[in-house]
């Protein structure tokens, strides 16, 4: 553990030599230097453990994550993807020292409810929120303000409930984070789910070519005032020069050719998807559901940091 602090204050003191051990996290760590293109996670655990109602105490390491082929601390996000609070924080805590954030999706948000979010934030890591809303836009912007009062660092809205309930999605974390004093969480815009293919979207009606669908739900998304989205990471190329630089590009559908086959279908290696221009990567099953989720995530953080 000394060995593991020392490591963790040479190298915040490098970001910040005129700190002495480099800059202040005020207890925790949030997401820095929000911008439209310097957003950035740096996942740091407690060296002091912190009581929880849900998982005991936490008693890992301080440490930073190491630098990734994004220029972002760590670009992996892995989702936790299980049925209960308990397996979220065993999982959480194997994986660590390795990955950059932990997303809270629909499963788990359901079974555990708001007190997940609050256990992984007291370690100071980042939270992906992945709840992916979408109805009227009183009703998004509403949740959304809730989800900023927990702290998380990014959400989601489907793109395909159009402009106003985007625009009102953005206003309320503008402005719930203005009165309580801290920054935006980055609000990404879903275009079109990595499980679908356009015979899934003929059955919806419409459009059935699923890149000319991106494309519009992406350029609704930036025209709306948006400055992320989550898109499979095989319409990159094609997205990034419709889009204003500052665009961030969050990736699920990310696999590594050791899993069985599965409902994605439109996806790419973790080293293609960081070559095609990914800011963050979203995995959940070639980590969660490996044989040792911990070395599952080192190989994949040491593939796109070479």
């Amino acid at each position: 553990m000394e060995a593991v602090d020392r490591r963790a204050r040479r190298f915040n003191k490098r970001r910040n030599p005129s700190h002495p051990e480099g800059p202040p996290t005020g207890g925790g760590t949030a997401l820095q230097d929000r911008g439209d293109a310097t957003s950035v996670f740096a996942l740091k655990w407690n060296v002091h453990p912190r009581r929880s109602t849900t998982s005991g105490s936490f008693a890992i390491a301080s440490i930073a994550a190491p630098q990734g082929k994004s220029g972002v601390p760590n670009p992996i996000i892995v989702a936790l993807d299980v049925p209960t609070a308990s397996e979220a924080v065993a999982l959480a805590r194997q994986v660590a020292p390795f990955v950059g954030a932990f997303k809270v999706g629909k499963e788990l948000f359901v079974s555990a409810g708001p007190d997940i979010v609050r256990t992984l934030r007291a370690t100071g890591a980042s939270v992906f929120l992945d709840l992916k809303f979408h109805d009227i836009p009183n009703t998004v912007a509403k949740a959304v303000a809730a989800a900023t009062r927990l702290d998380v660092q990014i959400l989601t809205v489907h793109c395909s409930g159009g402009s106003a309930m985007m625009t009102a999605a953005l206003r309320s974390a503008n402005e719930t984070a203005a009165e309580m004093g801290r920054p935006a969480p980055l609000i990404l815009g879903v275009t079109v789910l990595t499980s679908m293919d356009s015979a899934a979207l003929a059955e919806l009606g419409g459009e059935t070519r699923v890149e000319i669908q991106v494309e519009r739900l992406a350029k609704l998304a930036a025209e709306s005032g948006l400055t992320g989205l989550v898109c499979s990471p095989l319409e990159l190329q094609r997205l990034k020069p419709l889009l204003p630089a500052g665009m961030q590009f969050v990736t699920p559908g990310i696999r590594t050719g050791a899993e069985k086959a599965d409902d994605q279908k439109r996806t790419l290696s973790p080293r293609e998807a960081m070559e095609a221009g990914s800011t963050y990567l979203v995995i959940g099953r070639p980590i969660y559901a490996a044989p040792d989720p911990a070395a599952a995530a080192q190989a994949i953080l040491a593939s796109v940091s070479g």
